[in-house]
């Protein structure tokens, strides 16, 4: 009965599909063959079951792709995890629930998709007419993935469709986009811009898709929201490790004035670090991961919603949410600092402390008192396991085999390589008419140079990453001290 679970759950062996390829990526590859047998022999979508659109791209679409990618790949960089008589069953599995979601697509008027569905018969009848963003906006990165492994642009059109009508509703004053949408009027139901729930992954994925496809339309569109990111979003002093003022912090605001909304930030709003570290704004993403750091520091965990003006938490719920691991191991990635790694153990030490039970780990009900759910979300396995163990895992095949690896945003492992770039379809996606916006492999390299690159200097690489002064600051602003 209780329908936000269970409209994520879908009743198709959800946390078994999502966890494949960590498998794959901590080198376990009977367990890893084991469970993809499992999944070819057990698990169907033709079941009367209304799903989010966007938790079963993230969770279980982009689970499929990336384990049969891995199974596929020729220079098996995880070592052997190719399956006996493997016939793209996986691919055929994520073909046959991408064709159950294209419902949502159809019958808006804005191209902006339902956020739910029934897998056997479409968008149910109460629908409602609401989304949000990054529900609406973060489906491109499978859905193109799809379209290019099977030469059909169907699923990447639609996709794209839906994040060019989102980018055309930005506001004119500010360029900020809502947080909830209708996507039958284009009407602004949620004005609240900000990087946590209902928009965060929206401007992940216009930067991944870009590196995953290299359409230069998807770049543009993410440097000038990160541009109205930093105009009106973000406060505090202006540069991370000097200066007077308040540490950076990024607010949510009204999509149209700019202005203040509320004074709370949510636990989601932690991924956007690891972003910051994707374009080269390191020294921006070393303030902002220590202020949610100190809130961990504080609680043990990451509280849902925390107020930072009460020094509090609003929703005080953690249910084993990646997002601070994820930018704690790609900052240390671009900096090597070990204080990434003493934040790595310090979470995984509070994980092991607060949240294990008899058979998993258990969601926290409340950050203060430590009380437990029962619930393990599948995104434990597939995203904060495996970036607890990549960050310690130097000679991971990731950081070794050569080969270029993207997460996508559920943390799934894709490779970045040629063919992603190389799509049938000149003439059909919207806006490309000329096909001028694509970019050739060889021109991706030079493109991702960005002259903001911020590079931490190496007379700094074992101190701390912030000034202690600024640490302080930081610790006093969420009531360490």
């Amino acid at each position: 009965s209780n329908l936000n679970i269970n409209d994520v759950l879908g009743n198709y062996s959800l946390t078994l599909i999502d966890a494949l390829d960590t498998l794959a990526v901590m080198g376990n590859s009977s367990e890893f063959q084991k469970a993809v047998k499992l999944v070819i022999d057990t698990v169907s979508f033709d079941k009367d079951s209304t799903v989010q659109v966007f938790e079963a791209t993230i969770r279980v679409l982009g689970s499929l792709l990336s384990a049969h990618i891995i199974i596929t790949d020729t220079k098996q960089p995880f070592g052997d995890m190719s399956i006996k008589d493997y016939d793209n069953e996986l691919l055929h599995l994520a073909h046959d629930l991408a064709v159950r979601l294209l419902p949502a697509f159809e019958n808006t008027k804005t191209g902006i998709p339902y956020p739910r569905v029934n897998l056997k018969r479409g968008v149910p009848p109460d629908s409602h007419n609401e989304t949000c963003t990054a529900g609406a906006g973060s489906l491109l990165v499978e859905f193109g993935i799809l379209s290019r492994l099977l030469g059909d642009s169907t699923f990447e059109w639609v996709a794209r469709r839906a994040v060019k009508a989102l980018w055309s509703l930005r506001s004119n004053n500010t360029g900020l986009l809502g947080n909830v949408v209708n996507i039958q009027t284009g009407h602004w139901v949620g004005k609240q811009s900000g990087l946590g729930a209902g928009s965060d992954s929206f401007y992940e994925y216009l930067l991944k898709s870009y590196i995953l496809f290299g359409e230069k339309e998807d770049l543009e569109m993410f440097n000038a929201a990160y541009q109205n990111i930093q105009n009106h979003l973000r406060r505090g002093r202006e540069a991370c490790n000097e200066g007077e003022g308040d540490p950076p912090l990024y607010v949510n605001v009204n999509m149209y004035t700019g202005q203040l909304m509320n004074t709370w930030i949510d636990s989601l709003q932690a991924f956007f670090p690891g972003l910051q570290v994707l374009i080269g704004d390191v020294e921006d993403a070393i303030c902002l991961h220590a202020f949610y750091y100190a809130i961990w520091k504080r609680y043990g965990a990451l509280p849902e919603r925390y107020n930072w003006q009460l020094q509090a938490p609003d929703v005080p719920f953690y249910p084993l949410r990646p997002e601070l691991v994820e930018s704690t191991y790609l900052l240390y990635q671009a900096t090597k600092n070990p204080f990434y790694l003493h934040v790595g153990m310090d979470i995984l030490q509070s994980l092991e402390k607060y949240t294990k039970a008899k058979c998993g780990y258990a969601t926290l009900h409340h950050v203060v008192e430590k009380t437990k759910e029962d619930r393990m979300e599948s995104f434990f396995l597939s995203e904060t396991c495996k970036y607890l163990y990549l960050l310690f895992d130097e000679e991971n095949p990731v950081h070794k085999s050569g080969n270029k690896f993207m997460f996508t945003t559920e943390g799934h492992v894709v490779s970045v390589e040629g063919r992603f770039r190389n799509s049938l379809w000149e003439d059909v996606l919207p806006g490309e008419e000329d096909g001028a916006h694509r970019t050739k492999a060889t021109e991706l390299k030079a493109a991702n140079f960005s002259s903001n690159c911020n590079r931490v200097p190496d007379e700094r690489r074992y101190l701390l990453p912030l000034k202690s002064n600024y640490m302080r600051q930081i610790d006093r602003m969420v009531g360490l001290i």
